[in-house]
């Protein structure tokens, strides 16, 4: 592989081969690891890693996704499509030349607090090089370390495996690195990140060989004085609660190139859904400066592409400024992103999580935005995008239920500034603009939330007909119900293993993957290729592995037989038509109070609605007019 620049003095290295030469266009397996000295000299105070599917950027913007969901048996789909993905670059002296933001980002919070000469990031692969007599603390990064997320265990499930996903066991691998160390004992292990609750509730400490789990964010005083501790050789406590910042000013930008050119956006949401650990955190936006500066840092660092991280993109610039924030800054929004695909050397720009309300509340945002950002998305979709390269936007939003009574339930803010009840009404209205301007989100869904009756389930699935039955599309992503530490939700029990799906649940789930496939399923040869290896899966393993609820919607997904003959012979249920609101109909459901912040060039304004007068000028004092 090409290795990019790193202040000028990069090089690369295949990771998880049997030789760590480097890969600079000639034979160098005699060179030593220029880190190797660094090591001799006693190693690095603090070391931090995350693993090796976590720290990769290079291989494409799906892998991770593929990484963190396929089980570890099908890691030869992984090499076969993308053959040089543990090839990684790495710094003159052995340092990783990317990491995760979140790496990142504690580097900085530690450099406030030690010698940054003290300090070193590193893939797992070369920690024996970094980890020494004078190491004290090594920290692990990690999102997903047993696979017990969203996502990783229905789909290693549905693939009639363990539930051990790929990204899991290079987990377990890193760890177990770390607990080999001839200098363990010397050392303390702080695992950090979005995974950690994972350890928690699974009490693996020793298994892993962690002393502490850290809850929060790595600019809390807390958080430095854990590292104190431990440099002390002090007892740690197994899980801490650090805090997370109030200020917007407080929040620290890396200075050096992240995985995926990640940056960050904001911190939590407001729409405080019940089941949603991120938007526990307060609601902030990144100064525009701090941003700017962390784009800066990773172009400066080879990255060629930057994702703004947020669980909302479309609160930024509106965030206790005195109008809702569901209610997007529009100018504020385009000033930002302009300013980031604009930077010299931003090639690619991904978007990250947003909400589908602000496209109904302002659809000229989105199509102004779909001008700016739709020359530089790296993610393209010829069959469905009316780009000319086919390029298109693909944002994270979170979908989960077509049915209000569970909307309800879990998310009775989902919506806002609409009421839940119009939930069905939003989510295709939005789409329909979203497609419109070239948006095909990624739709993710939850099955098996507590108490969920077929009623519900087949309320999804009619808003799932009812989207292909308009020609809109999206990734629908379903997954089953996990209670997450620390929400409000923590304690309830839904569906728990994929043999205990209903057959409505698994046609949602095959329904929502069919639809998926639509876009690559245009070739000759794809429906019937497609339908021959899903029949051969499910005799070959799927049929014992998943239970018998799940044979008639892997026949529906592979479409063995027409769905609406399953439906007469009473195997599937076929969505029934949707009435819904169109936008100017949603638009007169909002509370008049709200009125007053519609922009009137969107159009479709409620019955009765005048345009806002515009702000008085203040008369001039007396004295100043002579």
């Amino acid at each position: 592989m090409n290795s990019s620049s790193i202040n000028g003095k990069s090089e690369s290295k295949v990771n998880g081969s049997a030789s760590s030469a480097y890969v600079n266009g000639a034979d160098q397996s005699a060179q030593p690891h220029p880190a190797e000295t660094g090591s001799q000299s006693g190693g690095k105070l603090i070391v931090i890693t995350a693993p090796l599917t976590e720290a990769i950027d290079h291989a494409g913007y799906f892998i991770q996704m593929a990484l963190a969901s396929l089980p570890v048996w099908m890691e030869f789909v992984i090499d076969k499509k993308y053959p040089t993905w543990r090839d990684v670059e790495f710094h003159e002296d052995g340092s990783a030349a990317y990491m995760p933001a979140g790496v990142r980002l504690l580097e900085k919070s530690l450099e406030q607090a030690f010698d940054r000469n003290d300090i070193a990031a590193c893939y797992p692969d070369d920690l024996d090089k970094f980890i020494g007599p004078r190491t004290r603390v090594v920290a692990v990064s990690t999102h997903n370390p047993l696979g017990v997320t969203f996502a990783a265990g229905v789909y290693t499930s549905i693939f009639g495996s363990s539930k051990m996903p790929i990204n899991s066991f290079y987990s377990r691998k890193a760890f177990q690195e770390i607990k080999e160390n001839p200098y363990r004992d010397r050392f303390k292990v702080i695992v950090g990140g979005s995974g950690g609750w994972q350890i928690k509730q699974t009490d693996t400490y020793e298994e892993l060989s962690v002393d502490c789990v850290v809850e929060g964010r790595s600019e809390s005083a807390d958080t430095l004085e854990l590292f104190r501790k431990a440099i002390r050789g002090e007892d740690l406590p197994r899980e801490i609660d650090v805090s997370h910042p109030t200020d917007r000013n407080a929040i620290l930008a890396p200075d050096k190139r992240t995985t995926f050119g990640v940056v960050e956006m904001t911190t939590g949401c407001g729409r405080r859904c019940n089941f949603c650990v991120p938007d526990l955190n307060p609601q902030i936006d990144v100064p525009k400066e701090t941003i700017m500066s962390a784009v800066r840092a990773n172009v400066e660092g080879g990255n060629d592409q930057i994702s703004l991280a947020t669980e909302d993109m479309f609160i930024w610039g509106q965030v206790r400024t005195g109008t809702p924030f569901f209610f997007p800054n529009r100018e504020a929004l385009l000033d930002l992103y302009s300013d980031v695909v604009d930077t010299p050397g931003v090639r690619h720009h991904a978007l990250s999580h947003s909400t589908l309300a602000p496209a109904v509340v302002d659809p000229v945002l989105i199509e102004k935005l779909s001008k700016k950002l739709l020359d530089k998305s790296p993610i393209k979709i010829p069959r469905v995008s009316t780009h000319p390269e086919g390029r298109a936007l693909v944002s994270l939003i979170g979908l989960e239920t077509g049915s209000v009574r569970m909307a309800k339930k879990v998310m009775p803010s989902k919506g806002v500034p609409f009421k839940i009840d119009y939930w069905p009404d939003v989510v295709l209205e939005s789409l329909r603009i979203f497609n419109k301007h070239n948006w095909f989100p990624m739709l993710t869904l939850m099955v098996g939330n507590p108490g969920e009756t077929d009623e519900d389930v087949k309320a999804t699935i009619d808003l799932v007909y009812e989207m292909e039955r308009r020609g809109l599309f999206a990734f629908l992503v379903p997954s089953i119900f996990t209670p997450l530490h620390d929400t409000r939700m923590e304690k309830q029990i839904g569906v728990t293993q994929t043999r205990d799906l209903s057959p409505l649940q698994w046609q949602l789930i095959m329904k929502c993957w069919k639809n998926n496939l639509r876009p690559g399923q245009y070739s000759w040869w794809g429906p019937t290729a497609w339908r021959l290896g899903s029949l051969f899966m499910w005799a070959y393993k799927l049929r014992r592995s998943n239970g018998k609820n799940f044979t008639w919607p892997l026949f529906m997904f592979a479409s063995l037989l027409p769905e609406k003959l399953m439906e007469k012979m009473g195997k599937i249920h076929v969505g029934k038509p949707m009435k819904t609101l169109n936008r100017k109909q949603l638009l007169e459901t909002l509370r008049t109070n709200y009125w007053k912040y519609l922009r009137p060039d969107t159009g479709d304004m409620p019955e009765g609605w005048t345009p806002p007068s515009p702000p008085q000028k203040e008369a001039a004092p007396a004295a100043a007019v002579q």
